[in-house]
């Protein structure tokens, strides 16, 4: 691992280590990928990338399903416990060739959603032209977004700062390590619009088949909506 992070969050993974599938929003795994196997059409035996894949919840949910799924995390300590399925690697620079897997997730703001503040838009939009590019044409892609409108409607004045310009929210929070110990940090996430998100992936060569409204264990194809937390976007990448 290099001396100096790569990404703001390595050193929150580092804290967080396995405590981080004790957050609420973990407890959904189960449904979220059955919904997502329908979703993409998925078969056993296809080849699926994680992109900022975390501890591996998803991907190793996928595998269990007889899909050959395999994630990339730039936390070297969640690549570690997703281990041995997984490595570490940028989602701005993804470590596989192009053109060689069937399907790509990233999820809860896992490789996608949490830039750096300065360059919101170069980073996200780099996730998802990396995800466009690994995949075979054909391929489908799978990306849940924070929603903008669900941020600015539940802004908690004590902790959140929202950036109009950007979309991007600033947090002040703590995070528990796995032996208990608290740990006050910053998040920066990237918060959509549909039309924002049909606008990045039609950048990065993608056709949107459906964006639905979502939150953490309860997927579904529902319309868009300001309720509730997260976009997912459902894409292919054309033959």
């Amino acid at each position: 691992m290099p001396s100096t992070p790569a990404h703001w969050f390595e050193p929150i993974a580092e804290h967080l280590g396995s405590a981080y599938l004790r957050y609420s929003f973990t407890m959904g795994t189960e449904q979220e990928v059955d919904f997502l196997v329908g979703a993409l059409g998925l078969r056993p035996g296809q080849r699926v990338l994680d992109v900022g894949c975390g501890p591996g919840r998803h991907l190793h949910a996928l595998r269990r399903r007889g899909v050959d799924a395999v994630g990339v995390d730039i936390s070297a300590r969640f690549a570690q416990l997703a281990a041995p399925h997984a490595l570490r690697g940028d989602a701005r620079e993804l470590p596989l060739r192009s053109e060689s897997v069937d399907a790509a997730i990233s999820l809860c703001q896992g490789g996608f959603g949490l830039p750096d503040p300065a360059r919101a838009l170069q980073d996200d939009l780099a996730v998802v032209t990396e995800m466009a590019r690994v995949l075979r044409p054909g391929g489908r892609l799978a990306l849940s977004a924070f929603s903008a409108y669900f941020q600015v409607r539940h802004l908690e004045d004590d902790r959140d700062s929202f950036d109009a310009g950007t979309g991007v929210n600033h947090e002040h929070t703590e995070v528990r390590s796995e032996s208990g110990r608290t740990q006050a940090v910053e998040l920066w996430t990237a918060c959509y619009t549909p039309r924002e998100l049909r606008l990045l992936c039609s950048s990065a060569g993608l056709d949107v088949d459906a964006i639905w409204s979502v939150t953490p264990g309860d997927y579904a194809a529902r319309p868009p909506t300001v309720e509730l937390h997260e976009f997912l976007v459902i894409a292919t990448r054309p033959r």
